[in-house]
């Protein structure tokens, strides 16, 4: 029991709290705890659905799993090593972190450096936003990569690729160092950028899917693939909304102007398909939306709602054309098998949200979000004010920003692939391609006759670890 100034007592679940120091904001941390929980939905269950819908039926159990353990093992890797890469106060390089544990209950209940949440919050939140990254670079891989190869990529990519970016770019001993300051709001660069990159050069590596799924590939649940679309956007209001981690005062313009350019790219990508192939498609609006979700990523705080809809009109065009018609025409695109696209919806929409970034970004919106004079005004606000370098200079950080992720991403991703290789076979074997997940998993997503028996099929499977039986000889 516990006694009030008053003499009232109160049970012991009821307490007052006084342990609150004065540097905590409760509606910081709280809304903090939400945006972060709502960016874990994203992934689980959003693309856990999304993934399991989008390919064939017999690789429906692989791709949800895939984007399962990666949740999980993301979050191992970040409280053990990871977060303090990305975050720390300690220098390795000058471009990582030294790797750290984040279990310290007296450093997690601490406050993180100049923001009114403990620090528990911050690496909470920042784990979410790893996790979805390495399980969108796996949009690429599906149906084809081995799933014991994938455990050995998820941590190493997070412990190689991931860490560096959110470290170059996101903290003060990174680029901000030199004097190179990206405005990144919530991780278009760090996040996908990095995503689709990485997929796309991992998706060379694993090779392509067997040729019938690559050829014949429709989705397996269109509905289902509406429902981890709607977590998806739904979700992005916690994504870009816990990026200022305050309730502060730009934090819901944030969050308005992601649906807005969400919106805005959902229906600019279903004109074009409308006006070129006369069908509405289910499947192009969700790449719209998601192209839109990206695109204003990078800027989503920064910039004014008639911006974020200008934004949104270039995500529903630009990546669509790349997609729809360069993808088509060009065998270097042909020759990677990107099994959902994320070259085009992630790599493409985020460098693009990214360059608007650097021409749209307004310094008031910077000055209240970084402090004043942090950045530099984006160049269409140079040239109104009359400053064009200065827009200019932003605009040149941001091309440095997409040349820095893009080329870390290839040669590590490249690395990490080569690697595994050595260890494991990146790519399944023919048979386990052939039938998927009931010869990978043992299980079947759906019971389509009888009592959910399934049909008896006996194979000779080849080995689990060959590459291992020749690294022992």
């Amino acid at each position: 029991m516990a006694e009030n100034q008053t003499g009232f007592v109160f049970p012991a679940g009821l307490a007052l709290d006084n342990s609150t120091p004065p540097w905590h904001s409760k509606a910081d941390s709280g809304w903090q705890l939400t945006a972060a929980t709502m960016v874990g939905l994203q992934s689980v269950p959003g693309l856990v659905i999304l993934y399991g819908s989008m390919v064939k039926k017999k690789w429906a159990i692989n791709s949800a799993f895939m984007a399962l353990y990666a949740f999980a093992a993301v979050l191992l890797c970040w409280v053990l090593w990871a977060h303090h890469m990305s975050f720390g106060t300690d220098e390795l390089t000058h471009i990582l972190g030294k790797p750290g544990l984040a279990l310290s209950e007296k450093a997690l209940l601490d406050q993180q450096v100049s923001y009114k949440i403990p620090v528990a919050d911050f690496v909470y939140f920042q784990f979410a936003f790893a996790a979805i990254t390495v399980i969108l670079l796996a949009g690429s891989l599906l149906g084809r990569m081995s799933f014991y190869a994938w455990m050995w990529f998820v941590p190493l990519w997070v412990t190689f690729s991931y860490t560096v970016g959110a470290y170059t770019v996101w903290s003060q001993k990174g680029f901000q160092k030199f004097g190179i300051n990206i405005i990144d709001y919530a991780g278009g660069f760090v996040i996908h950028l990095s995503s689709g990159v990485a997929g796309f050069t991992a998706a060379y590596w694993v090779g392509p899917r067997h040729s019938h799924d690559r050829q014949n590939s429709p989705p397996n649940n269109i509905i289902q693939v509406l429902g981890g679309a709607g977590f998806l956007w739904m979700g992005w209001t916690g994504f870009n909304g816990g990026a200022p981690f305050s309730a502060g005062l730009t934090t819901s313009l944030a969050i308005l102007n992601t649906h807005l350019c969400t919106a805005t790219s959902l229906f600019v990508w279903l004109a074009m398909d409308m006006i070129f192939y006369e069908k509405s498609s289910v499947i192009g609006a969700v790449q719209g939306m998601i192209t839109g979700l990206v695109c204003i990523t990078p800027a989503a705080g920064v910039v004014e709602s008639w911006a974020a809809m200008l934004m949104g009109t270039m995500s529903g065009s630009i990546p669509w054309y790349t997609m729809m018609v360069l993808h088509r025409r060009y065998a270097f695109f042909q020759k990677v098998d990107d099994t959902l696209a994320v070259f085009h919806t992630h790599a493409v929409a985020g460098t693009l949200g990214g360059l608007m970034s650097g021409i749209l970004a307004k310094p008031h919106l910077l000055d209240i979000l970084y402090g004043e004079g942090t950045y530099n005004p984006g160049l269409l606000y140079s040239l109104l004010q009359g400053r064009p370098s200065e827009g200019f200079t932003q605009l040149r950080n941001q091309l440095i920003g997409v040349a820095f992720i893009t080329a870390w991403n290839v040669l590590f991703t490249s690395l990490i692939c080569i690697l595994i290789s050595r260890i494991v076979n990146l790519r399944m074997a023919e048979e386990e391609l052939e039938i998927g997940d009931n010869a990978v998993h043992g299980e079947e997503a759906y019971a389509l006759w009888g009592d959910g028996e399934r049909l008896q099929v006996r194979l000779q499977m080849p080995p689990r670890f060959p590459s291992i039986c020749r690294c022992l000889v």
